[in-house]
């Protein structure tokens, strides 16, 4: 439900508006060495500030309630809480007849008979990412030979993601983006070839991210339109490095050794400051709506650190799962 992995369990927790949002993770290994600035850089990467971007600002201050002494991980679940301090609930009280176009308001209401928190999107919103930005610093940890970035390569349609965001700023609506992530130093051999496969363990943990809508590895959909000989990677040596990645570090479920390669589609804010139309249910009837509330115009532009991070969770896990089987074949 809101857990995510095997060997590194991931669990997040919170509302936008509650009190805390966190995340718990389970089964990282003890003696990491974890201090509030490990952590500082990556939450800093998401937070807003830019032109886009929502003006709400947290402080997000990392807070270790378990699973850490003395500066290092116990082997224990560690949980890590951020505190909401800068919310406006007010802003979220037509949400409750009329739900955001695109959101998912309408659908956790019906899903949850109307208890659910609808403020700032409750337990769907993207405040939570936070969490997953923590859990990304742990993993990153676990596995630092392993290098993983990710940027935002296309916003509105173009390349020039300034122009694009200044152009969503004069119209007063949302526009999406492409987010490209790429992970290097990579073994061969971590992943299955059907359910747990690469491409579907990193699918899964990128779709959790709020607001993607695609995603493609290597050459993506474009191998569609190529033959074999041309989308075929040539092998160089013996270590399997090719010449071209056209199936982004992975074959057969399987990673490569070259690097990971794929992208994301980031869809339009749903909470555009555009007049829309929406149902009333109050009324039943259809209505002119305005989204009240702070919202990015472009959330494209705080989610490659996002990314980054679902990435780190899904290779930590594969690359102590494969520990673990080594481990089990040397006895």
């Amino acid at each position: 439900m809101n857990t995510f992995g095997n060997c590194l369990r991931v669990h997040i927790f919170g509302e936008s508006h509650g009190k805390w949002v966190g995340v718990t993770i389970d089964g990282c290994p003890a003696g990491v060495s974890i201090a509030e600035a490990d952590f500082l850089e990556d939450l800093n990467r998401r937070k807003p500030g830019a032109q886009g971007t929502t003006p709400r600002r947290e402080e997000d201050s990392p807070v270790f309630v378990s699973g850490l002494f003395n500066g290092a991980t116990t082997g224990a679940p560690l949980t890590i809480v951020f505190e909401n301090n800068n919310t406006r609930s007010a802003d979220y009280e037509t949400i409750k007849n009329t739900p955001r176009p695109g959101h998912a308001d309408f659908v956790l209401n019906k899903k949850f008979d109307g208890f659910n928190d609808y403020r700032g999107g409750g337990h769907s919103s993207g405040r939570l990412t936070v969490a997953l930005v923590a859990a990304g610093v742990i993993a990153k940890k676990i596995i630092p030979e392993i290098q993983i970035i990710a940027k935002l390569i296309e916003a509105g349609g173009i390349p020039d993601i300034d122009a694009a965001v200044q152009k969503a700023v004069e119209q007063q609506d949302s526009i999406g983006g492409i987010i490209e992530c790429t992970a290097t130093g990579l073994p061969t051999g971590l992943g299955e070839p059907f359910f747990d496969s690469v491409e579907s363990l990193v699918s899964h943990a990128v779709f959790s991210i709020p607001a993607i809508k695609g995603i493609e590895f290597g050459s993506g959909f474009s191998a569609a339109k190529m033959t074999g000989i041309e989308h075929n990677d040539p092998i160089t040596d013996e270590q399997g490095t090719t010449k071209t990645n056209n199936a982004g570090g992975i074959n057969g479920g399987i990673s490569n050794g070259n690097p990971l390669v794929f992208r994301v589609a980031v869809k339009p804010t749903s909470s555009t400051p555009k007049e829309q139309q929406t149902w009333n249910s109050a009324s039943k009837s259809i209505e002119n709506f305005t989204v009240k509330g702070r919202h990015d115009l472009c959330i494209a532009l705080r989610v490659p650190v996002v990314v980054e991070a679902v990435t780190a969770m899904v290779l930590a896990d594969l690359c102590l799962e494969e520990r673990r089987q080594r481990q089990k074949t040397s006895i």
